[in-house]
């Protein structure tokens, strides 16, 4: 499964047999609980840390023990792969909110192994290019748009499409409500008044933690205001 899975990873790149042998030989995976630390800020960065299934959130962990989430991640995605080169800490904490499974690769053996690897070369330079450009853009519409449109721009990034009608999708939530609502930078009563707003305009219908959406197009107009 984690073969299969390293193109996704390091982007569509021409990697050889021998670099797919290096990459799983040099991996390191463990199991996190829900609510268990996976790295800190005050940790060292060493490894590029994967989360390749499970949900977790990347925050700040308070001095009072309180972990205060930014953004939540679910795998398969990175949690980070840039602190190691720039030989810094972590920039932030992450928490696993369900059973997670984090691979990691040191830097050191991975370094050694792209002196000779140009196709793993560009496909490193590919996942962090892919990571500036969705930061920049979660950036973009937290400055530039109003809270329906953030909304409505995160669940687009984050629909599955329903192979029986192009015009539906479903969003499943991961994590807490309240931590999707600090993620888009609003309160958790906006997000459930914005959530009512989009479903009496017929647009998504929510159940517990699935939404379900039932106008992908209005969806998407929304999230361009």
């Amino acid at each position: 499964m984690l073969r299969s899975s390293l193109v996704s990873l390091f982007g569509q790149v021409d990697f050889t047999e021998a670099d797919v042998e290096a990459l799983l030989s040099m991996s390191q995976s463990r199991e996190a609980r829900s609510g268990q630390t996976l790295f800190s800020r005050a940790q060292l960065a060493s490894q590029l840390i994967w989360l390749y299934q499970g949900s977790a959130a990347l925050g700040w962990l308070t001095t009072e023990g309180v972990f205060r989430p930014e953004r939540t991640v679910s795998g398969p995605a990175w949690l980070d792969q840039s602190s190691a080169w720039l030989g810094k800490c972590h920039a932030m904490d992450a928490q696993a909110q369900s059973l997670c499974l984090v691979v990691a690769w040191p830097l050191p053996a991975l370094r050694r192994w792209l002196r000779n690897a140009p196709a793993l070369s560009v496909g490193v330079i590919t996942a962090l290019a892919r990571e500036v450009d969705a930061l920049s853009a979660s950036t973009h519409d937290l400055m530039h748009k109003d809270a329906p449109a953030r909304l409505a721009s995160w669940l687009v990034q984050h629909c599955e499409p329903t192979p029986s009608d192009v015009r539906r999708a479903v969003v499943q939530l991961q994590g807490r409500k309240r931590d999707l609502a600090s993620q888009l930078g609003i309160t958790p009563e906006t997000l459930s008044r914005l959530m009512r707003s989009f479903t009496r305009q017929g647009v998504i219908v929510v159940t517990g933690y699935t939404v379900q959406v039932s106008d992908l197009m209005a969806l998407r107009l929304l999230a361009l205001a």
